[in-house]
């Protein structure tokens, strides 16, 4: 008796039900043995109901019935539990079609390491598509998403380059580094200041981007300017950091225009005026570990005479080591105090300058890190030159072991 079309309905939505409960548990082959068995059911019209129904092809409810009736005929022999399809079913490799396709993806990957000019992808990027394109070209037939399950087989994945290679190293590095940690723990033994100082980056003030993310509602982020090329007149923040290897303690100056010798000792004299003289008021001179280039430059004139003239001021002498080429990746102020601050302001625009000075100031650590901030306003011109005369006049000592990094500016009226 044929079906009316509200029966059918009822009889599909059933078929789907039961489909739904136990679908989970079901194998490949268990489910077209399902689909198989609610077609014989359902009668004429079962095969498009079930498929209706559960989702399944009608192809796929058809290879199930005609399955099962094979199997209750003889025809074919009962499967192993374990299998869903018999030995050979299934989409065939690529690798199984094309022997050499494995062999061939390896050349085209390998051929730029190896130096080949033939190669077709020696000065282009070896992109899937552009993968897929080579192959073809030599007679294959294969996409772009079987290219990445080949070379994910030969233990190719996307990489990135990985700073390792220093290139030349000054024969006395390793022996500069022992100096400033010996120097660093006779400092600190006699309870006298040791500082690290440097320049973090320069920073664009205004909506511009900030690398790092935030926590915000979703799909709310904050909108910031398309590009970041500064105008002439475009405000920056010049942050120069103090930083007290024995206290954990910070200063940090912002400057509004150039990363000179002079903002650098400008800087130091302000941290020791507001920090340093009341932690060490009995101190006999003041330590620093400086990198070997930029504002603090081993070889800038402009930073002797300007420690000179806050050796004077003090009437300290000021010790001077500086790292040796290249190791700036080193320096303890970039561990221990500019990276915080980076993590303080991941992600938030720095959309002024009070706005950078806050977040600065506001940087801390379990391990107890405090800093002071302040913006320096004064403008400091760049491109002073410093004459012989001059120099003449900077009372410095440096020491036996390589003079050049390692110093002491003594007051002018102190004997040396």
């Amino acid at each position: 008796m044929t079906k009316s079309m509200s029966e059918r309905q009822v009889v599909e939505a059933e078929i789907g039900e039961r489909y739904r409960r136990r679908k989970d548990a079901l194998t490949e082959r268990s489910k077209r043995f399902f689909a198989a068995s609610e077609a014989l059911a359902f009668g004429y019209g079962g095969i498009s109901a079930v498929s209706r129904a559960t989702g399944m092809s009608t192809a796929t409810v058809r290879k199930g019935r005609q399955e099962s009736e094979a199997l209750a005929s003889g025809v074919l022999e009962p499967l192993a539990k374990e299998r869903s399809r018999r030995p050979g079913g299934g989409r065939k490799k690529a690798t199984d079609k094309a022997p050499t396709l494995l062999s061939d993806l390896k050349v085209l990957v390998e051929a730029a390491t190896r130096g080949d000019p033939e190669s077709p992808l020696l000065w282009t990027a070896r992109s899937l598509r552009n993968l897929a394109e080579a192959l073809n070209e030599r007679g294959h037939q294969v996409k772009k998403n079987a290219i990445a399950r080949l070379l994910k087989q030969l233990g190719y994945s996307l990489q990135g380059h990985k700073k390792r290679l220093e290139g030349a190293q000054h024969p006395d590095r390793h022996a500069q580094f022992e100096h400033i940690n010996e120097r660093v723990r006779q400092q600190l033994q006699a309870q006298g200041p040791a500082i690290a100082v440097d320049t973090k980056k320069k920073e664009l003030v205004g909506l511009y981007k900030n690398a790092g993310r935030e926590l915000r509602p979703r799909h709310d982020p904050e909108l910031v300017e398309v590009y970041d090329f500064p105008a002439q007149d475009q405000p920056k923040a010049v942050p120069y950091g103090v930083f007290d290897l024995a206290e954990n303690q910070a200063w940090v100056s912002v400057g509004i225009s150039h990363d000179t010798a002079e903002f650098a000792v400008e800087t130091i004299r302000t941290w020791w005026h507001e920090m340093g003289q009341p932690l060490y008021p009995q101190a006999c001179s003041v330590w620093i570990i400086a990198d070997g280039g930029g504002s603090n430059g081993y070889r800038l004139r402009l930073w002797k005479v300007e420690l000179q003239k806050l050796a004077d001021a003090l009437a300290l002498p000021i010790e001077v080591c500086h790292l040796p080429p290249g190791t700036s990746q080193w320096h303890k102020i970039e561990h221990r105090l500019f990276s915080f601050i980076s993590q303080n302001w991941r992600g938030k625009p720095l959309v002024t300058h009070q706005v950078i000075v806050e977040l600065i100031g506001a940087t801390t650590t379990k391990a107890g890190l405090t800093v002071q901030c302040r913006l320096d306003e004064r403008t400091y011109p760049k491109g002073k030159r410093i004459s012989d005369q001059q120099m003449a006049h900077v009372n410095l000592v440096p020491e036996a072991f390589h003079g050049e990094w390692n110093d002491a500016i003594h007051p002018t009226n102190s004997l040396t």
